[in-house]
């Protein structure tokens, strides 16, 4: 938690993905992740801390990335084409997202 009357935003989840490939392996990973994002006036983040969030993000969203991919494959073999659409629509924007991410963790120094 913040102090100084400042404001905080905690996040604890937990889940886990096991998928299947047509390659013939199984992917599986867990995430178990907990953050406070605390918003301070006068206290800014440090470079560092900002590089190291940017970067975790950026892997952490890869990782999701993946898993809209096998999604959409599954909705499509399911003859469910107008979901694997918007599916894949988003994953666009997703990986547009990411793409951003990225450009201002090269600002930053880091990659």
């Amino acid at each position: 938690m913040c102090d100084n009357g400042t404001h905080s935003h905690e996040h604890s989840h937990t889940h886990a993905h096991e998928h299947s490939h047509d390659l013939g392996h199984d992917h599986n990973h867990d995430h178990d992740n907990g953050h406070c994002h605390c918003h301070e006036q006068s206290n800014a983040q440090s470079a560092d801390e900002n590089t190291a969030l940017l970067t975790y993000m950026i892997d952490h969203n890869r990782h999701h990335g993946e898993d809209l991919h096998e999604l959409y494959h599954s909705l499509e073999k399911a003859g469910k084409s107008s979901a694997a659409a918007l599916v894949s629509e988003a994953m666009h924007f997703y990986n547009h997202g990411n793409d951003k991410l990225a450009e201002a963790l090269k600002l930053l120094g880091g990659e």
